[in-house]
C-alpha cells in the first residue's frame, strides 16, 4: 500500500484531525505493515521472526475488524473492507 493511498484512507475514516487510535485507522496501519512484511517474506523465506510477527499482526487486525464490526455501523465496516480489499470473515 503506497503512503499516499494510506494517507487518503486515514483521512477518509478518521474521527477527527488528530485521530491515530481509532479502530479504522489502526486497521489501515496494520494492513500496510502486513503487506510490507508479506513482501519481505517472499524474498526472505527463512525469516522465522518476521513470519511470527506477521501472524501476530494478522490476528490483531482480525480482532480489530471483529470489534469494529460489532461497534460501528455496518456500512462503514463494509466501506473499509472494500477500500482495503479485504474479505469479511
Amino acid at each position: 500500500m503506497e503512503q499516499i493511498k494510506q494517507d487518503e484512507l486515514i483521512k477518509k475514516f478518521r474521527l477527527n484531525a488528530k485521530d491515530t487510535g481509532s479502530s479504522a485507522v489502526q486497521i489501515i496501519n496494520l494492513t500496510k505493515r502486513i503487506l510490507e512484511l508479506t513482501a519481505h517474506l517472499q524474498v526472505q523465506k527463512k525469516d522465522i521472526t518476521a513470519k511470527r510477527s506477521l501472524l501476530k499482526m494478522v490476528a490483531s487486525r482480525k480482532r480489530f475488524l471483529k470489534y469494529f464490526k460489532k461497534q460501528d455501523v455496518v456500512a462503514t465496516y463494509n466501506k473499509l473492507l472494500t477500500a482495503l480489499s479485504l474479505k469479511d470473515n
